[in-house]
């Protein structure tokens, strides 16, 4: 296969770089705006008298980068022509996730918060996919300019990575259903209007069919914030949620009765490759940023570059990078021409060595940059602390690793998930 990235591709990213020259690097350094990328003061992002939630006016910059990237044309980039995107695929977003996490972390692109001048906006993608008529003709426009979405409630108090075995129930009443649960680490759910919960309707615990998504509005009577869960990287957004005879109307149900966990699985391979470039961009960060300084850090009259034992650890990181980068352009292009889920192993080899390199990468580059890399006046530990997350988060790696070895000894099989239609008109790029 061709291993080159495409020209047009090549000058996309030639105009981004160019419209964050213009756009997003003045607004990151007017009205002291880069306190929020000093890690000396990275505490202004967190309201610790609102319990460690977002600052409001971090949150009022990350939303007007996006406004302006929308006006440039780069935000929606991987949606349909018909809402305003370029339909870029998944070897798009890899290609421009990884090239903007390799600049480091900035206004164009913080992975604190998901965000990005390149939109990765998957409950659009969802929206766009299984949302009834009436549905898309509320949400779509609004969820495509960053205006509104939703929160994700799936992983309970006592069922993380088997969502099968959730314990939220919903049961049939006239027109109306009645939701009763708990969810953890319900991320955004702070200022999100609706919360999509995902609730047993049917089936017996372990079943995949059976479990019903349903858009709730988080002013319910009965919805509740427990509270939000303090994380080794503040601030946070992530809510524990309690739900107490919560009625919601039929109309509600998000891509069909029972097949809730169909619907979001449809998307978990194109969102977890993206997230893995978005990694390997943050590993090549570091690496970079370490070489530089053993060039000119010159301890006992020598730099550091000239030492085997600062080579060494550098030259095996670099090699990773090398082949993880092949492994996820070859994984996305294939996914682009077969679909999501031929490439169901890749994408768990790709996701989980990636989010570990990360890690591995920025400890190294502490560790070459002595107590300043450990400090706060360089981005290293800010990285690890982030990106530890997604050892656990993206599916934690020992279930990427178990995906693999499923399909490696053939209990699993390349294909969707029962009840999820590859071949149905879809969105490019998800």
């Amino acid at each position: 296969m061709d291993v080159e990235i495409p020209d047009s591709l090549k000058h996309y990213l030639a105009e981004l770089d160019d419209f964050i020259e213009r756009e997003i690097k003045p607004l990151e350094q007017a009205d002291d705006n880069i306190r929020f990328f000093d890690h000396r003061r990275e505490d202004a992002r967190t309201d610790w008298e609102r319990g460690g939630l977002p600052n409001e006016d971090w949150e009022a910059l990350l939303a007007e980068a996006c406004r302006r990237a929308d006006l440039a044309g780069h935000y929606r980039y991987p949606q349909p022509i018909e809402y305003g995107g370029r339909a870029g695929g998944n070897l798009d977003m890899a290609v421009i996730r990884e090239h903007l996490a390799v600049k480091g972390l900035g206004l164009h692109n913080d992975l604190q918060t998901e965000h990005s001048i390149v939109g990765n906006n998957v409950g659009l993608l969802l929206m766009i996919r299984y949302g009834s008529e009436a549905q898309k003709a509320e949400w779509i426009e609004d969820m495509a300019r960053g205006r509104r979405g939703f929160a994700f409630g799936i992983t309970e108090p006592e069922h993380g990575s088997d969502a099968t075995y959730m314990e939220t129930t919903a049961v049939r009443d006239g027109f109306e259903w009645v939701i009763n649960g708990e969810k953890t680490w319900n991320t955004g759910i702070h200022k999100a209007a609706h919360d999509l919960i995902f609730a047993r309707t049917s089936g017996k615990p372990g079943d995949g069919l059976g479990i019903t998504a349903f858009l709730v509005a988080t002013d319910s009577p009965g919805f509740k914030i427990e509270e939000m869960l303090w994380t080794f990287n503040m601030p946070t957004d992530h809510g524990h949620i309690s739900l107490t005879d919560v009625r919601v109307p039929h109309e509600v149900i998000f891509g069909g009765e029972g097949r809730g966990l169909q619907v979001v699985q449809h998307f978990f391979n194109e969102n977890r490759i993206r997230q893995a470039a978005s990694s390997l961009g943050a590993a090549q960060f570091c690496i970079n940023e370490s070489v530089a300084y053993a060039k000119v850090r010159a301890p006992f009259g020598k730099p550091l570059a000239a030492n085997q034992g600062i080579q060494f650890p550098l030259v095996e990181l670099q090699t990773q990078c090398e082949m993880l980068r092949a492994l996820v352009h070859k994984t996305a292009a294939l996914m682009d021409k077969y679909g999501a889920f031929s490439q169901s192993d890749k994408v768990s080899m790709c996701n989980y060595w990636s989010n570990r390199l990360c890690c591995e990468a920025a400890d190294r580059a502490m560790q070459v940059h002595g107590g300043l890399g450990y400090s706060r006046h360089k981005p290293f530990e800010h990285i690890y602390r982030h990106h530890r997350r997604y050892r656990i988060t993206e599916g934690a790696e020992e279930i990427q690793m178990r995906r693999v070895a499923g399909y490696m000894f053939g209990f699993m099989q390349q294909r969707a998930p029962k009840g999820v239609d590859e071949s149905a008109p879809s969105v490019k790029a998800g």
